[in-house]
C-alpha cells in the first residue's frame, strides 16, 4: 500500500501562488551565504539543485523569515511578511529539512499543530482529510512520531505542512536519507501536489529524480545562481550532466561542479 492515494489531493489553498524573488541576500550575522539571488517559483514544481553548502537552505529560511533577508519577495504581487507566522498566514508553509517532527507526539497530533490556527471543527476535517490523502498515516495515527522511520517522518512532515492549506509548498531536502523506493513516492507525492494546485517550491541534492518530476529548475552554488531553465532541458545540458550526472569530471581532482562546468564551457568557445 502506497503512502498516498491516486486521487487529486484535497488539502491545499484555493488558489495557485506565483512566487518572485529578485536581489535576495541572507546569511547568519555578517557572512552572507546568498548574494544578489533572482529566481521564481510559479503554479506548479520548482526544484533549487546544488551541493552540500550551496545556500538552499538558507533560501527557504530566508523565504520562511526564520533569517534576516535583503531584496524584494513579492507574493501574488504583494510583498511577502518578514515574520514567519504572518507568512504561514500568507499561504506559505515549509517542511524543514530533518522533518523536526515532536518525537514525544502521536501522529495526529503533529498533525494538529500543523492546523493550529484555524477553528477545531475545519482542524478536525483537515485532519480526516490528510488521512485520506496519506492512507497509511490512518493506520499510524495513534503511533509517536519518533517511533517511524525516517521515510515513513517524511511523509508525517508532509501532511504536517499541508494541514495549513498552503498555496505556496517549501519543502528542503525531502529524499535526504530516504530509502530509493520512498524517494520516489515522496517525489511524486510533491508532484501530485502540485498538480493539485498547490505551488511546490523544493531544494534537492538528488538531481535526475527531482528534474524528473519538476516543471523548472535553478542550479545554486556558492550562493549564487549558475543555471535556470525548464526541468526537461536542465536535464538534457551538458552542463548539468558534467556537474551532477557523472560526465566528463574534472581529472585533477575527480570532481566538478555546475559553475566550474560552465567556465570550461566558455574556455574552449573562445580557444
Amino acid at each position: 500500500m502506497m503512502w498516498h492515494r491516486e486521487t487529486p489531493f484535497r488539502l491545499g489553498g484555493a488558489k495557485q501562488a506565483h512566487l518572485k524573488v529578485d536581489g535576495l541576500s541572507a546569511g547568519y550575522g555578517a557572512f552572507l551565504v546568498l548574494r544578489d539571488l533572482k529566481l521564481e517559483a510559479r503554479p506548479g514544481l520548482t526544484v533549487v539543485l546544488g551541493p552540500n553548502g550551496a545556500g538552499k537552505t538558507t533560501l527557504l529560511k530566508a523565504l520562511n523569515g526564520l533569517i534576516p533577508r535583503q531584496g524584494t519577495v513579492l507574493f501574488d504581487g504583494e510583498e511577502l511578511p518578514e515574520k514567519t507566522h504572518e507568512i504561514v498566514e500568507t499561504g506559505v508553509a515549509l517542511v524543514p529539512e530533518g522533518r523536526q517532527l515532536f518525537p514525544q507526539m502521536t501522529v495526529t497530533e503533529n498533525l494538529e499543530l500543523g492546523g493550529w490556527l484555524v477553528p477545531k471543527a475545519e482542524r478536525a476535517r483537515r485532519i480526516e482529510q490528510a488521512f485520506n490523502d496519506f492512507p497509511k498515516l490512518r493506520e499510524r495515527a495513534n503511533q509517536l512520531a519518533g517511533t517511524m522511520s525516517g521515510g515513513e517522518q517524511q511523509m508525517v512532515a508532509v501532511a504536517r505542512a499541508m494541514m495549513c492549506a498552503p498555496r505556496l509548498l517549501m519543502l528542503d531536502e525531502p529524499s535526504l536519507g530516504l530509502a530509493p523506493k520512498m524517494v520516489d513516492e515522496l517525489l511524486a507525492i510533491a508532484r501530485r501536489i502540485a498538480d493539485a494546485g498547490t505551488t511546490v517550491l523544493m531544494v534537492e541534492q538528488n538531481v535526475k529524480k527531482a528534474l524528473a518530476v519538476a516543471d523548472r529548475g535553478y542550479v545554486l552554488e556558492r550562493g549564487a545562481i549558475v543555471a535556470s531553465g525548464p526541468a526537461k532541458l536542465l536535464a538534457r545540458s551538458t552542463v548539468i550532466r558534467e556537474a551532477y550526472l557523472g560526465a566528463d569530471k574534472d581529472p585533477a581532482t575527480g570532481t566538478t561542479n555546475a559553475a566550474d562546468a560552465v567556465s570550461r564551457r566558455k574556455a574552449a568557445v573562445t580557444t
